[in-house]
């Protein structure tokens, strides 16, 4: 499964992991490792006239107005939210 924001498209983001930072001699320095810095989903579920629609939304998105103003009815649900997230 996609861990991508079906709204806003935000996915997994590449980073390094840095246990105990030091700094000096080449010897003395921390091993970095490769991690994935994964986006805050959650499972909406939204009421439209066909039916109801799960959605898996980002908070951040979740929070935003256009978001709001398309739960509560004032403008109509894009069709590209509809779609699967794939990478």
């Amino acid at each position: 499964m996609a861990r991508i924001c079906q709204v806003s498209g935000k996915k997994a983001n590449n980073a390094k992991h840095i246990r105990h930072p030091h700094s000096g001699l080449w010897k003395n320095r921390a091993p970095k490792k490769n991690r994935l810095q994964l986006p805050n989903l959650q499972k909406v579920t939204i009421q439209t006239p066909n039916g109801k629609v799960q959605l898996k939304v980002a908070t951040t998105i979740l929070k935003s107005e256009k978001f709001a103003e398309v739960l509560c009815g004032i403008k109509p649900l894009p069709k590209s939210w509809l779609k699967k997230a794939t990478y």
